[in-house]
């Protein structure tokens, strides 16, 4: 478990994520980061739920349309 310190930037507080959480998320300089609450706390991931949600019907979609995007392709 790694403790984070709450810090002052400007007008707002935030944390400084220690370069071994940035390399283990895959995070750099500017990505988005979300958090998710979970039934022991909350969870912060670099992947966005509503958007895993929305590729999940995508893939379906492609999967049942597949011959008719095939032809569309062509």
């Amino acid at each position: 478990m790694t403790t984070l310190k709450l810090t002052q930037i400007g007008n707002s507080v935030g944390v400084i994520l220690p370069k071994e959480i940035l390399a283990r998320l895959k995070l750099e300089k500017g990505d988005a980061v979300f958090v998710t609450e979970t039934p022991d706390g909350v969870a912060l991931t670099p992947y966005d739920p509503v958007f895993e949600g929305q590729m999940a019907a995508a893939r379906r979609i492609m999967k049942k349309r597949r011959d008719v995007l095939r032809e569309l392709a062509k």
